[in-house]
């Protein structure tokens, strides 16, 4: 008999279970049959996503917390939140008919505060005059996100998006049409734009302010990437970077975007 939790406002409806539990491992053949109920393993882990709460204080009503962050690492750990963040982006992107590859990208960065006492990866952004994380992200014209980097925030844009585009590079096949990239002023520099499609035959261009207007100004393009953080800080555990260890900063940022399509999906 399947369990019954209380209903939070983070967890997925039934549809949107249905979208997203086809792409979750199937459990390990031999031993005893799995237990868990995976919905609401789910469930635990977008409460702690929205809510900010560390692993030990969720709520008694779901599995305990050592089963959650098990399932959580090990579905990190094995790429499962990557695929099924891919496999969404290629739903939502059909259902607006649009192909599944885009042709036009946004990258940008964004220098976060470190939330606990770490020195794995992190750094001072002296430009921000900000000590923690930098979250390098390229996303499409839609503000889907493609990829994301984490990153200690003394790491340059340039040096972050090398990082990127070489973890682009294993996926070059659903991104076989890109050839255009969206920039701000930080990318710029004729040795970088000529690496970048001397390396990956993308072209960059830096969208950029002009002088003569004050004040805040829509940039053309690069507001999709920076609406894109914005959704980030719809959950609190992406307020400032709570991980000891950056891969664990860009499962969090996977598991956000994966929530938003779903909402989008159903």
């Amino acid at each position: 008999m399947k369990a019954t939790y209380k209903s939070y406002p983070s967890n997925l409806t039934a549809e949107q279970w249905m979208f997203i539990s086809p792409y979750l491992p199937v459990a390990k053949s031999g031993g005893r049959p799995r237990r868990t109920d995976l919905q609401a393993v789910l469930n635990a882990i977008f409460y702690v996503l929205c809510s900010g709460c560390s692993w030990r204080m969720l709520p008694g009503d779901f599995p305990a917390w050592q089963t959650v962050y098990s399932y959580f690492r090990r579905w990190r750990l094995d790429g499962t939140w990557v695929r099924i963040h891919r496999y969404l982006r290629d739903w939502v992107r059909l259902h607006l008919c649009r192909r599944t590859s885009p042709s036009v990208a946004i990258i940008d960065s964004q220098s976060v505060r470190i939330g606990v006492l770490s020195n794995n990866s992190v750094g001072y952004d002296g430009g921000k005059n900000i000590k923690g994380r930098k979250r390098h992200i390229l996303v499409d014209t839609m503000g889907l996100m493609l990829m994301v980097v984490v990153t200690a925030a003394n790491i340059s844009d340039q040096a972050g998006a090398k990082t990127l585009f070489a973890r682009l590079k294993s996926h070059k096949r659903w991104l076989e049409r890109l050839f255009l990239i969206y920039t701000d002023g930080t990318y710029r520099g004729e040795a970088f734009v000529r690496w970048t499609f001397d390396t990956y035959d993308w072209i960059l261009e830096a969208v950029l302010r002009r002088d003569r207007h004050k004040g805040f100004r829509v940039l053309p393009k690069r507001w999709v990437v920076e609406r894109t953080f914005g959704w980030m800080h719809w959950c609190r555990r992406l307020s400032k970077d709570y991980e000891r260890l950056p891969h664990t900063s860009e499962a969090f940022i996977y598991l956000a975007m994966i929530r938003i399509m779903l909402k989008r999906l159903a």
